[in-house]
């Protein structure tokens, strides 16, 4: 799917390579101000480190409310065109964990592999990470598409689950979910992104390199 930026959405991409990044947290007690969010602010800051090139992040802070959640991933994707919408909360077993399932009942499409490594990494460190239920999805409207991916709550395990895990030396030991993110968002017809390799080394087939 190619996508057409002639499309008028709510926010105006300033370039055609700026990504629009949809950054939602999903907290009943932070929402009301009980305490103070954690999980926009990390995201934010990582993304401002890893991506080279524009970036324009959506952000939104909202109850564990399933049809809240669900209508503010069709808000971001349909409404203001973001490429790619990270979610933070209520992914969890609680009766008030409905995240997933909010995400689902906006999909076109699953993509597993995503949850299934963010598992992965999170079983390096505690065996509750079984318990985690994030999904990971594309959302595809005419003449744009999205991906969307549920992440943990803590800006910790945010990290880890995008950069993957290395060792002493900085080699990596379990790749992050974010190397695979750019070739994705490219194949649903997004911009063309870049990251800062010493952090995550996106990977493309080279078929799929821009070449200088």
């Amino acid at each position: 799917m190619s996508k057409n930026l002639s499309k008028k959405f709510k926010y105006e991409r300033q370039h055609p390579d700026e990504i629009v990044i949809g950054l939602v947290s999903v907290s009943d007690r932070a929402s009301r101000g009980v305490y103070t969010d954690e999980g926009i602010p990390a995201l934010e800051s990582w993304l401002q480190r890893v991506i080279r090139g524009p970036l324009h992040c959506e952000t939104r802070l909202i109850p564990d409310e399933k049809d809240l959640i669900s209508s503010t991933l069709l808000e971001l994707i349909d409404d203001y065109g973001c490429d790619l919408v990270l979610t933070t909360g209520g992914t969890g077993p609680a009766r008030r964990d409905v995240t997933p399932e909010a995400t689902l009942a906006v999909a076109t499409r699953e993509m597993p592999g995503f949850a299934e490594q963010m598992r992965q990494i999170s079983l390096r460190f505690v065996p509750t990470a079984i318990l985690s239920r994030q999904v990971a999805v594309l959302r595809e409207i005419t003449d744009h598409a999205a991906l969307i991916i549920n992440l943990p709550g803590q800006p910790k395990a945010i990290a880890e689950t995008l950069e993957g895990l290395k060792d002493e030396h900085g080699q990596s030991i379990v790749p992050g979910i974010f190397a695979a993110v750019p070739y994705c968002i490219d194949l649903i017809g997004g911009p063309y992104i870049e990251t800062d390799p010493a952090i995550v080394k996106t990977f493309r087939p080279k078929s799929a390199l821009r070449q200088p």
